[in-house]
């Protein structure tokens, strides 16, 4: 296990020299995102920090470690600058909830870096990427034959409730409207009582309870009701818990072990929120749709799952600035796509700036793991949440395109 430890104001590796080592670099100061990186350095020198930026740029370490089935290289070696990079884990070394932060390219692993406490072997809980492995697993249920069609009725798998239903809009409800979070019913954020629904834990009977707040199949309302319901979806058409539904057609075949995932009040586990995973084991779970559903000479997910997936049907999804290079944020499938300058990407994303990022035409996948920040929001969860973020966006806003 790897650790890192602080001492005058040096962050220095406990094993191997694997965690981030940047000398005199652990100032809390705003970071900037630029194109260029002499622009950065021009600008920085002019705020008269050019000697520490300099410093850490040239003994900043980055470099990943062999093993655990990953093919390791060098940014150089893959096409890219490494000063970028050095400039990315730099910026990395600042933030105060980061926790794991990789880059793969061209199916390489080229950078790994561990903060704050965060180490290789750590299990992050990875909240709301947990939707985007519940959108696979209904991938995956459909190209089993288990589910017939994205259109589908929501209903069609709740019987017991037939009887219930108020609002016969609810009727209506299919899959496809709940993967473009297009069902209706509401962001748990967006008041007091449902933001305790969230966290009291979700049960089926809720999409009974829980009033729409749109017609389906119109707007988008960012909701983890509706994708949990999903994961409930997935269990009841294979006949499987969730869970076991995963290990046995997405987890086994790309060789990773999940940690814990937690479970609602009727023993469903959580299509929304609260797995966790190893940095290097999202990784793999982007490189599987960065490669459009295979890995390692497999094909787990169909092509055109995952194209379907991807696409964005719902512009402007997100209507709270992240930073200047995180613009134009859409929704597909359970994934997010935003742009960083010239650069399309798309993301799974969780509370407190978890990441598994897509950067197709540079053929790159970027993870990060950070805090949780379990139960906390408002302005101080969301500004690290979005230092993290930014992380990412100013970093792939500086990278030429190919």
């Amino acid at each position: 296990m790897y650790t890192t430890h602080k001492d005058n104001n040096t962050i220095k590796l406990n094993l191997l020299k694997h965690i981030v080592c940047c000398p005199l670099f652990c100032s809390k100061g705003r970071h900037h995102g630029f194109h260029l990186f002499t622009s950065v350095i021009l600008i920085l020198s002019i705020l008269g920090g050019c000697s520490t930026w300099t410093q850490c740029i040239k003994e900043v370490e980055y470099t990943p470690l062999p093993g655990d089935g990953w093919k390791v290289s060098t940014p150089a070696q893959q096409g890219l600058d490494p000063k970028l990079v050095a400039l990315l884990y730099c910026n990395a070394d600042k933030l105060e909830t980061l926790y794991g932060l990789l880059v793969v390219k061209n199916g390489y692993l080229i950078a790994e870096g561990y903060f704050n406490g965060g180490t290789v072997e750590q299990k992050a809980r990875v909240q709301s990427v947990t939707k985007s492995y519940t959108s696979a697993l209904v991938g995956i249920a459909l190209d089993q034959g288990y589910l017939s069609s994205v259109d589908q009725k929501m209903m069609e798998f709740f019987p017991e409730f037939a009887g219930q239903i108020k609002d016969p809009k609810k009727n209506q409800i299919t899959i496809r409207d709940m993967l473009q979070m297009r069902a209706g019913y509401p962001w748990e954020e967006s008041t007091a009582e449902l933001f305790e629904m969230l966290y009291h834990g979700f049960r089926p009977s809720l999409l009974v309870d829980v009033p729409l707040v749109r017609d389906p199949g119109t707007d988008f309302e960012y909701s983890s009701l509706t994708s949990h319901l999903l994961g409930i979806i997935v269990a009841r058409a294979t006949g499987k818990d969730l869970k076991s539904f995963a290990e046995e057609n997405l987890f086994s075949p790309l060789n990773v072990e999940i940690g814990d995932w937690i479970q609602d009040w009727e023993g469903y586990y959580n299509g929304h929120a609260d797995i966790h995973f190893t940095a290097r084991d999202m990784a793999r779970f982007g490189l599987l749709y960065l490669n459009n559903g295979e890995y390692e000479g497999n094909q787990i997910i169909s092509a055109e799952w995952v194209h379907d997936s991807l696409q964005t049907y719902s512009e402007d999804a997100w209507d709270y600035r992240v930073g200047r290079n995180f613009n134009d944020i859409g929704y597909g499938y359970q994934w997010w796509s935003a742009r960083a300058g010239n650069h399309r990407f798309n993301l799974a994303w969780g509370h407190g700036g978890q990441q598994i990022v897509l950067v197709d035409e540079l053929n790159m996948v970027i993870v990060v793991t950070a805090d949780p920040l379990f139960g906390q929001h408002g302005g101080g969860p969301w500004r690290h949440e979005k230092a993290n973020l930014n992380l990412v966006g100013n970093f792939i806003n500086s990278l030429p395109k190919e």
